[in-house]
Formats: structure tokens, sequence, C-alpha cells
């Protein structure tokens, strides 16, 4: 497998690949990764679909990426995944899946189109004083000590992060920033999260950060992602012959090492209640999804806080069979899934789902965001921050287009909202979020956009429906970590098996995105079948000059140079430096930056 850019390489179709007809493939798990590895197996790999076995446990593939109505409770999201237009390997993908909604059409055409007529961004970045907007602007407020330890964190080889916090190499004016405010509401982080993944964060996105403070970055799709994205990919396998088996519970693929090779011999797994294995040879190719970040999921609905009594450090299937593999491993090159798992109290995050059809509500929901949330069009532009919580439950929410579900009724409006801090008391309702019913939570959401307080009550228990999730392990992947934490899509030696997914180690991009784990699906196909067609690389912002000069400018709160308070020193270097580059093109791009007049 190798990396490629432009078009030669996009544009090319793959040879098919030797032996393959002989071959079959077995994938663990139908989250996007499993999904994807399954796309090109059938596309690029050109194996027949009937050779191709998807394993899922549960009763729905789309792992993390799901969106349900429970005609009992009510619509039930656990997240929402942010895009951009440089996820290289997902815009590979859909490219080619066709749209279930319109004929002779691909899923990335309609997205095009939607995010090209209906361009995202937020009017509101955050409130204030119940509902209030925060004005933050669109600036940073970077003081000199962060500015100059964010740059020095973006130069840090990663080697030198590993294991440590974001605490370790930033001050503590830092926390006081928008900076920080945008960084942490947006992508989860907390203080406590890996500084190598946000150094990854920084390089990643390094050309997007202009559209951090208003979102203009970032794309959405129609509906929720399990009917935009997840439905489409599932009947594109279909169409080709591959079958999905539900109720697969994988306990574990058992390794074995010969010379220098590592061959998957057998997977274990429980069906039906019983255990029943399938024995495997060298031709037989395992995508192994080793742990999940909605693993151990805990439900509420209107009138019950979710049940945590199984909630536990390290407990889940889905940890419990890398647990499994990784004990196999001679060298830890099947990685530590403890370094991710052990902490519930650091990795968990809780989020809810309020669908309401008040006209009040939606009123105080129009003032905050200033559009009408039942236009169809873009309404939030991504979440909302309610700086008021930051020292309590740290709420934010957020409105997708509605309908967000196709069943959805034309006149009900879909609030999604998370909160990084589940063990505290909100300011309105004096209980963790954790220990909250959905219409308690629902409480704490209309006391922050400016709900009345003497109408709170009745509007949360007659005017909402509320569904909760407490998710213990969303953040496990933010844990601070070596790389060898996390195992090679392929590790060195192995033959037939590959791990996909979130906790799979592929350099320089970032988790918690859909791209990364349909990159993982991507390499492992490619590098299994020795694909000759080049993975397209990581978007490579952080190579360009013309974007880390624009970022310099951004960072500094759109100042040129002239305006920055400067010591003397650094006021005779920058005189220096302006009068070496003039003429040159190193001073049109200082102009074209803004940094210089």
């Amino acid at each position: 497998m190798y990396y490629s850019a432009g078009t030669y390489e996009s544009f090319a179709h793959p040879e098919k690949p030797k032996n393959v007809d002989q071959k079959s493939a077995y994938i663990i798990g139908t989250g996007l990764a499993g999904l994807t590895a399954a796309f090109y197996l059938v596309r690029d790999g050109q194996m027949k679909g009937e050779h191709i076995h998807l394993f899922e446990k549960l009763a729905l593939a789309g792992g993390s990426c799901d969106g349900r109505k429970d005609i009992t409770k009510g619509f039930f999201m656990r997240g929402g995944r942010e895009m951009d237009n440089h996820f290289e390997v997902m815009w590979d993908t859909f490219r080619d899946v066709p749209s279930i909604e319109t004929p002779n059409v691909s899923v990335l055409d309609e997205y095009y189109w939607l995010n090209k007529h209906d361009p995202n961004y937020s009017l509101c970045r955050a409130t204030v004083n119940r509902g209030e907007d925060a004005h933050t602007d669109g600036k940073f407020e970077l003081d000199k000590e962060s500015a100059l330890a964010l740059s020095k964190l973006f130069l840090t080889p990663e080697k030198d992060l590993e294991n440590r916090k974001i605490s370790d190499v930033l001050p503590d004016s830092f926390w006081n920033t928008n900076f920080w405010l945008y960084w942490q509401t947006m992508f989860a982080f907390q203080r406590w999260s890996s500084a190598l993944e946000m150094k990854r964060y920084l390089c990643r996105y390094v050309h997007h950060i202009d559209g951090l403070p208003d979102f203009r970055a970032l794309r959405f799709t129609k509906y929720n992602q399990y009917e935009s994205m997840i439905l489409p990919l599932v009947k594109y396998l279909e169409s080709h012959g591959v079958h999905i088996e539900f109720g697969m519970d994988v306990k574990n693929v058992l390794i074995e090492t010969e010379g220098g090779k590592k061959i998957a011999k057998q997977i274990l797994y429980v069906k039906d209640g019983k255990q029943q294995t399938i024995d495997l040879i060298e031709d037989d190719l395992v995508f192994i999804t080793n742990g999940c970040c909605t693993d151990t999921s805990c439900y509420g609905d209107q009138t019950h806080a979710p049940d945590l009594s199984a909630v536990k450090n390290g407990c889940g299937e889905s940890w419990d069979m890398w647990k499994a593999i990784a004990a196999q491993a001679e060298h830890g090159e099947f990685g530590n899934p403890e370094a991710f798992c052990s902490d519930v109290d650091a990795t968990n995050w809780m989020s809810a789902t309020v669908a309401t059809a008040n006209e009040d509500i939606i009123q105080h929901i129009t003032n905050i965001c200033k559009r009408d949330p039942r236009t169809g069009k873009v309404t939030t532009g991504g979440i909302v921050t309610v700086r008021d919580s930051t020292d309590n439950w740290y709420l934010s929410w957020t409105i997708n287009r509605q309908p967000q579900f196709k069943s959805q009724d034309k006149n009900t409006v879909l609030v999604w909202l998370y909160s990084l801090n589940t063990n505290i008391e909100g300011n309105y309702v004096k209980k963790a979020m954790r220990d909250c019913t959905g219409e308690e939570v629902c409480r704490e959401w209309l006391y922050h956009i400016g709900i009345p307080t003497e109408n709170i009550d009745a509007l949360a228990h007659d005017a909402c429906n509320t569904t909760t999730c407490f998710m213990p392990y969303i953040n496990a992947f933010f844990q601070p970590r070596k790389e060898s934490d996390r195992p090679k899509v392929v590790p060195d030696g192995a033959v037939n098996f590959a791990f996909i997914g979130q906790f799979a180690e592929t350099p320089r991009d970032t988790i918690f995105t859909t791209e990364y784990s349909m990159r993982t699906g991507m390499e492992s196909v490619y590098t299994l079948l020795d694909i000759d067609r080049g993975v397209p690389e990581v978007w490579g912002s952080k190579y360009d000059v013309r974007e880390l000069l624009r970022a310099c400018y951004y960072a500094i709160d759109k100042k040129p140079l002239s305006q920055v308070s400067l010591s003397f020193t650094e006021k005779r270097m920058l005189k220096i430096l302006l009068k070496k580059t003039k003429g040159t093109d190193i001073e049109i791009l200082l102009k074209q930056s803004g940094l210089i007049e």
C-alpha cells in the first residue's frame, strides 16, 4: 500500500488483484470502517460479494453512526458527525455509492449539491445569560503565551508527546480563551486529553482555523448519518451480494506466529447463545474492529434516567474481544486496550435528543440562532455552547436541517444536546446529568435558552419528549497514549488480518471522524489484497505555507503584524525580515494572508 495525491491516481481503476477469486473476507463490526472495507473489497478488490461476510452483534448496521426511532420512547441520536471537503477517502467511496433518494445520482453528488445550495455557518456560537448571544465575534483571544505554546505544540514531534496531556503543554491562561471554548466543545477535548491527538488536529485542520468560530468549514448530511450514509452504503453492498449476519458476538480471533508470519487461524463467536468457530486459512482475510467508542451505551427516556449499573472500567464486548486478541501478541503489536478503556470517569459524556413542536420553544430557538428551524435549511450551523454552564454540565446543543429523520413529523423539531461534565449538578436542575430523566435534562436546556422559569417544568413535561444516552467510552480515543497503544492497521508480519476503526493506527489522520474509520477500511483492503492504486494521503495543509500564514493571521484575531504587541527585539527582527523579503514571493504571501499591509 502507498499514498498518493492528485487526480491521476484518484481517477484510475486498479487491475484485479491476483488470486482474489480464491479469497474470502470476514469483517467483524458494521460501523463505517467495516462497511468501507467491504466496499473496497467489492469495488477495487473486485471480490465476489458472496465471499464477503459482515458480522454484527446488534440488529442494526452502522456502529456509532446510528439514528433511530423507538416507537415507545422517541428518537435517539447518540451523536453526530461533522465533515469537511478534504475527507478524501470518504468522498472516494461515496462518489460510487448511489443515492437512495435521487435516481442516477451518487451520495457525493447529493451531498455536494445540498451544501452548495445551503452552505453551513453559525450565527450564534455561544450564549450567556440564558440565551443572549455571547458575542465571541469570531475572535480567539489568545494571549501571547498561549499562541506561542500552540505553535510549539504544532511543531513538536509526536514521539515527544506520548502519554502527555494537553494541560502538560499549554499554559493556564489558555483555558480562558475563546480558542479553547471553540476547540473543546467542537471536538469534545478535555484538559486531560492527549496532547498528541491535539497536535494531530492542529496539523490536520490548520486550513480550517478561520472556520472554527462559525463552523463555515463544516458540511452536514441531509438527514441523520444512519439514513444519509449507512443505509446507502448497506444497499450498495447488498446489491453486490454482500451479506450482513446479525446477532454475531465475536469473542476472539486466534492468531498464530509461524516464523516471521502472523496468521489468523480461527474466529470464535456466540450466535443464538451457542459458542461456535470458523476455521481460517491464509486466503481468508479478517478485518477486526477493535474497540468501540459507544460500547456499553446506557439509554434513558422521558421518565427514566439511564441505567448505569453495567458501566465498569474496561467492560464491553468490543473491549473484551480486543483484550483477548492483544493477549496473544508477543511484543504488544496488537495494541493496548487498557490505555483507552480503564478510566470511564475521564472518557464519558452524555447526549440527549429533544423532540418538540411547541411554538414558544421554537421562537426562543429562532431568537438565538436567528433562523426558523422548520425551513429545512441550516439552523444552528453547529453547536451552540452555553457559556454559563462551563462550571456545571458544560452544555452545548444543535439543530441540523429538519426533518432529521424521514419519518419525522413536519412540525416537529429535533434538538441534539450534549454535556462534557456528567457528574456535576446543573445550573437549574440541581442534579448530575447522568442521574437525570429526559424530562429533567430538557428542563436544564429550556432554562438556558431563556424560557421563563415558571413555564419550564410544564413545557418539559407536556411539550417535549427527551431521550438520553450515557456513553462511558465516547472519549476513549483521546486518552493520553503511546503510538504502540493502537495497533497498526496491518501489523508487521500479518498475512491475512487487519485492524480497522477508531482504535487502529494510521499516520497523520484524526480520530473521532468518519474519515478516520473509512481510511482504515481502505488501507486494510489495499494492503491485504496488494491493490495497485494509491490511497489518497491525508490532506497536506500543514505543509502549505499559504495555509500556515493564513492560520497565523486568524490566530491573532485578523490583525496585521504591525498591530501586534511585540518586544523591541521582536520588532527589530520583523523589520529585518520584511526588508529582506521585499519584492519577493514571500512578501506577496504575507500580504495575501493579511499579516502585512
